[in-house]
């Protein structure tokens, strides 16, 4: 009865692992273009639990905030150039997508003068996502991020499943395709 019970314990565990790589071999399938770059992690990994200036000076918030959806968080800066290119396109995935299961989040790291962020925003005509503050690159350090943009998707349970490095089209066929699975879990 006791190896009943074993084998029926990890061919349970077998089960799980084999539905969790595929559903990451189905997401990776999904890549094209500048989303080649996004790479999923065989297992989750925990994110940064450091708190962050919300917009506008309206106190503090964590990522743990955010749990219960899935979160594409994005690391940029008021300088970075290849930031300035790929913000509207976060912007036209949070206009599509965002619900109470996503959520796009963007976070300045380092030295972004509040009204640095708020020009930029306006530049740029961004009126749909957060201008959240991580002045002490505290998270940014917590998660490696090691340049910018970085963005990383959260799963809903707020650990890091993908990261990709660099600039990217996230309104691109590609990048919706790999969020609507990820909604409509995969």
């Amino acid at each position: 009865m006791r190896l009943f019970r074993l084998l029926t314990v990890y061919m349970a565990l077998a089960l799980c692992a084999n539905a969790a790589l595929a559903d990451t071999a189905a997401l990776e399938a999904l890549r094209e273009g500048d989303l080649k770059k996004l790479m999923f992690h065989p297992t989750p990994k925990p994110a940064s639990e450091s708190e962050f200036q919300l917009a506008d000076g309206a106190g503090t918030g964590t990522l743990d905030e955010y749990q219960g959806k899935y979160v594409l968080l994005n690391f940029w800066a008021t300088w970075c150039a290849p930031c300035r290119e790929e913000m509207p396109t976060l912007s036209a995935l949070q206009t599509e997508f965002g619900d109470d299961s996503f959520e796009v989040v963007t976070l300045a790291t380092g030295r972004n003068s509040p009204a640095g962020i708020v020009k930029f925003f306006d530049e740029q005509g961004i009126t749909n996502l957060p201008r959240h503050q991580d002045q002490k690159q505290a998270i940014a350090r917590d998660m490696a991020v090691l340049g910018l943009p970085v963005t990383v998707i959260l799963n809903p349970e707020g650990e890091e499943i993908a990261r990709l490095m660099g600039e990217a089209d996230w309104y691109s066929d590609s990048a919706r395709a790999i969020i609507n699975a990820l909604k409509s879990g995969s």
